[in-house]
């Protein structure tokens, strides 16, 4: 990198917040994703027990694992296994310290939280996107029913593809979201696609957050 460009990454890195932060914010903010109706006849996938994440460091696909990439601002997110292939738009903290989500009138659009890392980086990036909303399902309505080895394509803004491959998915609890399990770094290129889940009440909309852990394993 050159010198400004050295400089801009440093600044970006300084407004990224801690992940205890954050991941109180999205314990809280990802209520925001509450916009979703549930009121369908058939609700949302949900993941299987068998599908969680182990707690041991992933192998397999990963041992062979590219190096993560600079800094880039994702574009399209895919994810061919549940016709996924979403335009993003950068996403962050409204003024009341909560995650925003994309405008819940276009069901279609991703959010990246700019918070964290870009998708490939080293670390562990964020794409959040509703379930549903008033008129029908929403871009993350089949997340629950994706598998392990499922495959999220992220592309960026530089012209790389970042693809990711899931290896958990998991349903939590608002009021009991593991959020250092969820958004701390491993060392590598990581990403969390997460939108609401489990029970739904007209009160306070659904109970919990579906969330999609998954590593890097190809850069196209």
């Amino acid at each position: 990198m050159i010198g400004s460009e050295l400089a801009e990454e440093e600044e970006r890195r300084k407004k990224r917040a801690p992940w205890g932060v954050i991941a109180l914010v999205l314990l809280t903010g990802l209520a925001l994703i509450r916009n979703g109706s549930g009121e369908f006849d058939v609700g949302p996938p949900q993941p299987a027990s068998a599908a969680a994440a182990d707690s041991r460091l992933p192998g397999g696909t990963f041992a062979n694992a590219p190096d993560p990439l600079p800094y880039a601002v994702p574009d399209r997110v895919r994810i061919p296994a549940i016709q996924v292939d979403a335009p993003m738009m950068p996403v962050s903290l409204d003024a009341n310290g909560w995650v925003d989500a994309p405008p819940p009138e276009d069901p279609n659009l991703a959010g990246w939280f700019t918070g964290a890392v870009s998708p490939g980086e080293k670390g562990t990036a964020v794409v959040v996107g509703h379930v549903d909303n008033s008129q029908g399902p929403a871009v993350f309505y089949g997340l629950g029913a994706l598998k392990k080895g499922s495959r999220v394509e992220v592309a960026r803004k530089d012209g790389k593809t970042a693809v990711f491959e899931i290896y958990g998915i998991e349903v939590f609890e608002k009021n009991d979201f593991p959020g250092d399990r969820v958004y701390a770094s491993k060392g590598t290129a990581e990403l969390r696609v997460i939108t609401c889940g489990g029970g739904f009440s007209k009160q306070s909309g659904y109970a919990g957050n579906v969330v999609t852990f998954a590593r890097l394993v190809e850069v196209r």
